[in-house]
């Protein structure tokens, strides 16, 4: 059964459960006016009995009242208590039997009232001095529009089940339209791969949020494939050069035994580098897709600390440069490794563009990186770009690298809510701003 037919189902059945409520409540409430009608007819009578004379006259074996009983269906009798039954004069339109509970009566509190229902008669008994008087009526009229009114709401209820139903199937593929338009974008991307598409949003309810929901879905794995696309393509055409400037090396040191030794160990040279480069930009590649897939569990970190060790490996490793540290004790939260890859990575690009024996100052102050290099700067051209994967602006071309050490810092910042930005300060050089707003990575 689909999901359309069981809401329509559900629906018919809460509407046939009200309907069917409230033809019993409807049911019951007439019932009980039309019987407290005729219960006060009958006390009425009785009263206007008892005030006329009391006690209850009995002459000629009859029972004397005054007036006239309340038409045919209502009659009048007495019950002493020795069990004798006195009628009015006239025809009668029936006896009630005498039982225990109408013996009791005669003995009773005097004008105690009891109502009773023998077969298809409704019977009033009064409390008399040793007599209890009877009133009595037919509740035939009663019954019989009892039982049209029944019939009457059984039809409603039926007509009432049978509109629910259609109503409830009208409902149901007009509430589920943005369902099914979801079903149906969702089938046709499965079928052509297209995450271009997007469904049309109308009101503010929740299968409106859901569907916004969806397209935000959709565009994040749009842009994650074109960033995927963009990747493996920028990534071939790096790739393509020193592969292709490898093989021939490697094709030149095969073929040519006779070369002077100079030539061959500048050859061998070239290739070691090609290697160090393909290591290095492979080894990045791999980082990239690593933080994009697999982000690593975010703690509390102390940026402060996590940068002096930063900034001594770099000590270690460019001897020929100076760094000089102004740390604040700062507290972010964040994974660890990556931040550190991306401070190290902010001092590694200061390290090369610094003249030897040039000077890189790196401050660390609420949950932000500032790495200052006095090199020749970044053109006005380049400076937009210089966080882009693989671009290398005209000057760095002769210099190694792959193009994503920014890049990976840009990655780093963005998935843990900040901003990495390049500025070129008064007296020269360059100044890179890493802030982390302590937001847990996405």
């Amino acid at each position: 059964m689909s999901f359309r037919a069981r809401l329509a189902l559900v629906a018919a059945a809460a509407v046939a459960f009200a309907v069917v409520a409230a033809s019993a409540v409807a049911f019951v409430v007439v019932r009980d006016q039309l019987r407290g009608q005729v219960d006060s007819t009958l006390r009425s009578r009785a009263q206007d009995i008892l005030t006329s004379q009391f006690p209850l006259r009995i002459e000629d074996g009859y029972l004397r009242v005054p007036g006239a009983p309340l038409g045919e269906a209502t009659f009048v009798q007495a019950v002493t208590s020795d069990g004798r039954v006195f009628h009015t004069p006239g025809p009668q339109n029936g006896a009630l039997p005498v039982t225990r509970a109408t013996l009791d009566a005669t003995r009773g509190h005097v004008g105690k009232e009891h109502f009773s229902d023998i077969g298809n008669v409704r019977v009033l008994t009064i409390s008399g001095s040793g007599i209890a008087l009877q009133i009595a009526r037919s509740l035939g009229e009663v019954n019989h529009t009892l039982h049209r009114l029944g019939i009457l709401l059984t039809v409603i209820a039926l007509g009432g089940i049978g509109v629910a139903a259609g109503l409830g199937l009208v409902v149901s593929r007009a509430a589920l339209r943005p369902v099914r338009r979801l079903t149906e974008t969702a089938e046709n991307v499965t079928e052509t791969g297209d995450l271009s598409q997007r469904i049309e949003v109308t009101g503010h309810d929740e299968l409106s949020r859901l569907a916004t929901s969806f397209n935000t879905m959709l565009g994040a794995l749009e842009e994650s494939s074109r960033a995927q696309r963009q990747l493996v393509a920028d990534a071939s055409h790096e790739l393509r050069t020193p592969l292709t400037s490898l093989r021939t090396n490697i094709e030149v040191l095969a073929r040519e035994r006779t070369l002077a030794p100079g030539d061959r160990e500048r050859l061998l040279s070239d290739v070691v580098e090609q290697l160090g480069e393909m290591t290095t930009l492979i080894a990045e590649l791999i980082e990239l897709a690593r933080a994009e897939q697999h982000p690593e569990e975010a703690e509390d970190v102390r940026l402060d600390l996590l940068a002096a060790d930063a900034v001594e490996r770099a000590r270690r490793n460019r001897p020929n440069v100076t760094f000089t540290t102004d740390f604040e004790e700062s507290m972010v939260h964040g994974a660890p490794s990556t931040i550190e890859r991306a401070v190290a990575n902010l001092l590694d690009n200061a390290a090369k563009w610094s003249p030897p024996g040039g000077t890189v100052e790196v401050a660390v102050r609420d949950g932000e990186v500032t790495v200052r290099d006095h090199g020749p700067g970044i053109a006005d051209e380049d400076l937009p770009y210089v966080f882009d994967r693989f671009y290398r602006a005209s000057d760095a071309r002769g210099l190694p690298g792959s193009g994503l050490g920014l890049a990976i810092v840009k990655q780093v910042a963005e998935a843990h809510g900040g901003i990495v930005a390049a500025e070129r300060p008064e007296g020269g050089g360059t100044l890179m701003r890493l802030r982390l707003n302590g937001r847990a990575p996405s």
